[in-house]
Formats: structure tokens, sequence, C-alpha cells
């Protein structure tokens, strides 16, 4: 073959006509990719990187509910409240104070309307459990504390705009409630005692709002259900449920605690027994 053969083809054949494979050097010399080619798909690669994370921040950090920003005018109200009335405790800074109360950087707003909502802040003295009592701030005042104690140390935002399912929900939230928060809270929603002094709260004076924070924050001795353990939605359906079965009447009269039909029969027993002793002994006094 000669050099002719190339022109008259247009291209180098791959196989000589030897049938042997050409040498490397016969080849030439081998792409390679070039630094900006690896540049090019390194750049990809980040972005498509951090577009991954920034949704999942987005989207795993969030309450699920509606956190409106607190207007100046609402921060400044909450900062006088709580240099009248907090200060003493939790210190100018929210840093806390030694013996006194504990830091507030980054409990955040939620953790903070919890407790002032419910009247365990300010705390009337030092114990095993801070107990509810009527609050000392109206709902306003409360939302404005706190709204500064967000502004100031951050953390999970207080929620705003409706935080209890359709009536739709109540069966998922009973499933939901009955598996998280009936061990502590009991199936009536009465609450229990704990350990080392402490204790479950009653839900029945609880509002929408009170659950939902409670159930980020874990006050006390609850823990803190994050929207990866329980959704925004599953925690609406649970305040459902537990408004639901609060809200009925019991048309049959005294519910007995609502604890199910094994209950009511021994009442019924015991008492029916009762009454048929107290019976006999006086028809047997009355015949003598």
């Amino acid at each position: 073959m000669t050099d002719d053969f190339d022109g008259e083809l247009g291209f180098e054949p791959a196989v000589p006509a030897t049938g042997a494979e050409p040498s490397a050097a016969a080849r030439g010399p081998q792409r390679r990719p070039t630094l900006r080619r690896k540049l090019a798909a390194a750049a990809v690669l980040t972005g498509a990187l951090g577009a991954m994370g920034g949704s999942y921040a987005a989207f795993a950090a969030s309450s699920g509910a509606a956190n409106q920003p607190s207007s100046a005018q609402q921060i400044a109200e909450g900062r006088q409240l709580f240099e009248n009335s907090c200060i003493t405790c939790h210190g100018a800074n929210l840093q806390g104070v030694v013996g006194r109360g504990p830091t507030l950087l980054g409990v955040g707003g939620a953790a903070a309307y919890f407790q002032v909502s419910t009247g365990r802040m300010p705390l009337a003295q030092q114990g095993p459990e801070a107990n509810r009592k009527p609050p000392m701030f109206t709902e306003a005042q409360t939302e404005a504390l706190a709204a500064y104690v967000q502004s100031v140390g951050g953390g999970t935002a207080a929620p705003t705009g409706n935080l209890r399912g359709s009536s739709a929900d109540i069966a998922v939230g009973g499933d939901l409630f009955r598996l998280n928060c009936a061990s502590c809270h009991g199936v009536t929603f009465k609450g229990a005692p704990l350990s080392a002094g402490k204790y479950a709260p009653s839900l029945y004076p609880s509002t929408d709002k009170q659950m939902y924070t409670a159930m980020l924050t874990g006050p006390e001795s609850m823990p803190v259900f994050s929207d990866n353990q329980i959704t925004p939605d599953q925690k609406k359906a649970i305040i459902a449920y537990v408004q639901n079965i609060k809200a009925s009447k019991d048309p049959g009269g005294e519910g007995i605690g609502r604890i199910g039909p094994v209950s009511e029969a021994v009442v019924i027993w015991v008492a029916g027994v009762g009454a048929l002793m107290i019976a006999i002994l006086w028809i047997g006094a009355k015949s003598q």
C-alpha cells in the first residue's frame, strides 16, 4: 500500500492491509480530557450537590406551618415585656443567669410561646416540674415575647395559621396519638406521673398552638418530635383527634374516663352488687 491510498479513501484504515494492529506511534497521540472539560464537569457536579442540599434544607428544616415575619413594633413590645418580667432570670442578652434561669439563645419563639402561654413562665419557684397556671400575659403579649426571643436567639419559630387537621384526619391522628403520645398522656389525655417528681400534664386545657409548639420543642420531659419524625400534617392530625374527642359529648351519661367498656362494666357490677346487698340487708332487717 502506498501513501496515495490514504488520499483516495480520505481516511487512514483502522487495520492495515497486513492485518496487524498499528503501533501507538502510528496511531498518533491519544485524545485526553482537557483541563477546561474537567473544570466544567466539576462545576456542574458542585452545582447539582448544592441545589440538592439547599432543597433538603428548605423543606426538611421548616416546621411546615406558616411562619410570618414579626414586625419591628411587635419585637419592640416583646423586648419591653422581657426587660420588665424576664431579664432577672434570663439575662439582658438571653444568656441566662446561673442558679436562676437557663439561656434562651437558640430555644426559639415556639418554646417561648409554649412556656408563657401555659403560665409556666414566669416560674413561681424552682422544682422538678414547671406547673401550668393562669398566664400572666395576654395572647398578643405572649406572641410579642416569642417574637423578641426569636429575633435575638434564633431557633424554632412559633407557627401561625391553622394548626388543626380536618375531620378526615381524625382517624390517622388517633393512630399517631396512641403510638407516640398515649404512653405518657394516657388514652384519655388526663396525663400521668413520671419519675423523679415529674409528670405528663393533662391535655384538656391545651390549645392547638400549645400542642403544636410542645411537639416542636419538647418541654420538660417530653421529647422533640421533629418534622422528620412526625410531619406537619401528622401533627395537625393529632391535634384534630385530641380536640375532637375533647369536644364530643357522652350520650349515655358519664364517660368514666372513656377507657372502654370493661371499666364501665366493672363500675356497673360493683355498684349493682353493692345496691343488691344493701337491698337484701334492708329486707332482712324489715322482716325481723
